[in-house]
């Protein structure tokens, strides 16, 4: 399939605008004479709140009127055609888009008709897209994101790019909590000086875009955002820490020979300091490949791990349904959903319609559950702990066993040199697939696992 990129000159200028709205005449076209008049806008201009949702519904209107469907689960992503072999895709973002066909004829007919209405700029095969680089590989059916220059340069604007590395995103003994009143007059001043917000939100960002190992780290620190101490500003060091030794980490995407979609789940019973509530990390691939992830506390306070568990399970369904829609709007016929837990209370729960003393108090909106299972969209099976990847989204884990969870998922290979062609990048990530492979999901592996060797500092 051919992935091309475009870009639109200037997109807020193209929106209509639907409200009266006055403009004081510019600096250097004011009209002699007529000094006391003002403008009337006819179209949105960079500044105006509307101006991005302008710009949206002209788009869309134009896409519509070309007879392009607006996904009914993703609003930014549009497609045509009637199977998944004249199928074309466009992906918006704003003003950046991809565009996905197996036809580089529709390709061009697409750029040429989007050209014809807006101000274009082709950027010919993706390569970088906000601010991820795109690496390629047809023939192999390799594709690798990698922000490992974005992530250098955060390193370097906050003064850590000398640092130590260590082999987790946080230390196992790394516990975090609010600061009590006598703790934010000590430290107050000493904080008002440290960049907390913008390092965390920086992290942030690499997370969401293609580093499920930052999840928990980043959901960890992000929780003291609007009154940080010392011991959060040195866990937020800490993860930068880790990156120094990580950053070379790619998202990878392989050809697989289906794309199922399959999710896993966890939680950790009462890790909050705080308020004592859980919290939620589940991932899914598609085809074996990293796709969604997520971790963050749970909304409300559990009162057993069954209960943290059986409502880990439920936001997971939400996900699940969600991917399994839209897969099946792009042309890939999805069964039900695998979902792996690994504790055997919450699926029973899930599975049984059983009213009981205990659990009686659970908010009726976690029972979706029940019904997705009931109307085979999703499927809960049993998975043992030790090989869950979703137990790195829940809790601060030793670096082997951390290791371990990144190789379950295969979707993270370490390139450490930028000299690396893209060829050679290739060849890890096939060896980095068939490597993590092994691991036997539906159990825990036996004998001896073999970890993949340690890079040392310079290599």
């Amino acid at each position: 399939m051919e992935l091309e990129q475009m870009d639109v000159k200037t997109a807020f200028l193209h929106g209509v605008l639907q409200e009266t709205i006055y403009m004081e005449q510019p600096e250097g076209y004011v009209v002699k004479g007529q000094e006391d008049k003002v403008c009337l806008l006819k179209k949105s201009l960079y500044g105006l709140k509307q101006s991005s949702r302008e710009w949206n519904l002209r788009f869309h209107k134009f896409m519509i009127k070309k007879n392009y469907q607006r996904s009914k689960y993703d609003p930014c992503v549009y497609l045509k055609g009637t199977s998944y072999e004249d199928m074309i895709y466009l992906l918006l973002y704003v003003d950046d888009m991809l565009i996905a066909s197996k036809s580089k004829s529709d390709i061009k007919d697409l750029k040429e008709m989007l050209s014809s209405e807006f101000e274009m700029k082709d950027l010919g095969p993706a390569r970088r897209i906000l601010g991820m680089d795109i690496l390629r590989d047809k023939k192999k059916g390799v594709l690798v994101l990698s922000q490992e220059a974005y992530l250098q340069k955060v390193l370097k604007t906050f003064s850590m790019w000398d640092c130590g590395e260590v082999q987790t995103p946080l230390g196992s003994h790394i516990k975090l909590q609010a600061l009590t009143t006598q703790q934010e007059d000590e430290q107050a001043r000493e904080m008002d000086e440290i960049p907390y917000a913008s390092a965390v939100g920086s992290l942030m960002y690499a997370m969401v875009g293609s580093r499920p190992d930052l999840a928990y780290a980043v959901g960890m620190v992000s929780r003291y955002m609007g009154k940080p101490g010392r011991e959060h500003w040195s866990a937020v060091k800490w993860i930068m820490r880790y990156l120094k030794g990580a950053s070379g980490k790619c998202l990878t995407f392989t050809k697989e020979a289906g794309l199922k979609v399959t999710g896993y789940c966890d939680s950790d019973y009462a890790t909050d300091l705080d308020k004592r509530r859980s919290i939620t990390g589940f991932v899914f691939t598609v085809g074996g490949n990293t796709v969604s992830w997520r971790s963050c506390l749970q909304k409300v306070v559990a009162l057993s791990t069954t209960e943290a568990e059986y409502v880990a399970l439920s936001e997971a369904s939400r996900e699940a349904v969600w991917l399994k829609g839209i897969c099946e709007e792009l042309g890939f016929k999805q069964g039900a959903v695998d979902i792996y837990c690994d504790f055997q209370s919450a699926i029973y729960l899930a599975k049984n319609h059983m009213f009981h003393e205990r659990t009686k108090h659970i908010q009726v909106k976690y029972n979706y559950i029940r019904e997705v299972i009931d109307e085979g969209d999703v499927k809960v099976l049993k998975i043992h702990t030790s090989v869950n990847p979703a137990d790195m989204l829940t809790k601060s884990l030793p670096g082997d066993k951390f290791g371990g969870c990144l190789q379950t998922l295969k979707g993270l290979v370490e390139v450490r040199s930028k000299a690396l062609s893209p060829e050679w990048l290739v060849t890890e990530v096939l060896a980095s697939k068939k490597f993590g492979s092994g691991r036997d999901l539906a159990g825990c592996s036996s004998g001896v696992e073999e970890r993949e060797p340690r890079r040392q500092l310079g290599e």
